[in-house]
């Protein structure tokens, strides 16, 4: 299945990540307060968009701050640079679709109350061979440990290149499969470690039903972002998320991806 076809079940894991990024815990200096949030994921075959706002206040609930608008935005594959064009309030965009080429890098830059801001991705290669053992799975806790191997994720990896295995339970959280997780997310993302393949045990589906997965090759950048956000919620440090962003916080990253479908029954 195209990425075309699966763009709104993998925005879940990436508006998670820039949860973090865009409630940056402000420090004294005026320079750091009035940094710039950026949120942008760059993938072939659709427009480049890229998301501007505020830094906001650990007290802000608002999922990003207020936007920042009125900017020119460049977005340069070293022989185009591509204006951007404001469709909304603070989300900037550049509608050739043929724009974002595997292998090319790609420079983001804009001024900020007279400070250049800018960024650099590359985009990486679309998974190839990404398969799933069975499509079909019973998830029992009865007699059998959790963390039992039930089937496997897999696909070609020969460099150990950056992916990320993203979980959409499409049945929604109707049906818990576990109790392992009271508060478990319907959809979720995992780390693969830069390995070739991906171990499924009972414990991975806490809910019954059809499941999208979407393998994501993405760059080192948005791995850092990750991380760092995993460490930084728990630690109730918001202050160290990464960021591949000069003078700014946020991500300007690139990633492709490829999908599949399977079955978790009782």
């Amino acid at each position: 299945m195209e990425i075309k076809n699966n763009l709104l079940k993998v925005t879940f894991s990436l508006a998670l990540a820039m949860l973090f990024l865009s409630c940056q815990k402000q420090n004294t200096g005026s320079t750091s307060v009035n940094l710039p949030v950026v949120d942008s994921y760059l993938i072939p075959g659709h427009p480049v968009i890229v998301k501007i706002t505020q830094q906001k206040s650990l007290t802000d609930t608002a999922e990003y701050g207020k936007p920042i608008t009125g900017l020119q935005v460049f977005v340069s594959d070293g022989t185009t640079n591509a204006q951007l064009t404001e469709a909304s309030a603070g989300n900037y965009t550049y509608t050739d679709s043929s724009f974002l080429v595997t292998g090319k890098t790609y420079t983001l830059q804009f001024k900020y109350q007279l400070v250049t801001v800018s960024a650099k991705t590359v985009i990486p290669a679309k998974p190839v061979n990404f398969v799933v053992q069975y499509d079909t799975v019973t998830v029992s806790t009865s007699g059998t440990s959790a963390n039992n191997t039930i089937d496997r994720l897999s696909w070609n990896n020969p460099g150990s290149l950056n992916y990320v295995l993203v979980f959409d339970c499409l049945d929604g959280s109707a049906f818990p499969a576990n109790t392992f997780n009271a508060d478990a997310k319907t959809s979720f993302e995992i780390n693969t470690n830069a390995a070739s393949y991906y171990n499924l045990t009972q414990r991975t589906f806490p809910y019954y039903g059809s499941y999208l997965v979407t393998l994501l090759s993405v760059n080192q950048e948005y791995i850092n972002l990750l991380t760092s956000s995993t460490n930084s919620a728990t630690s109730q440090n918001l202050s160290n998320v990464a960021t591949n962003i000069v003078n700014g916080f946020g991500i300007f990253t690139a990633m492709q991806a490829d999908t599949l479908k399977m079955e978790v029954n009782e």
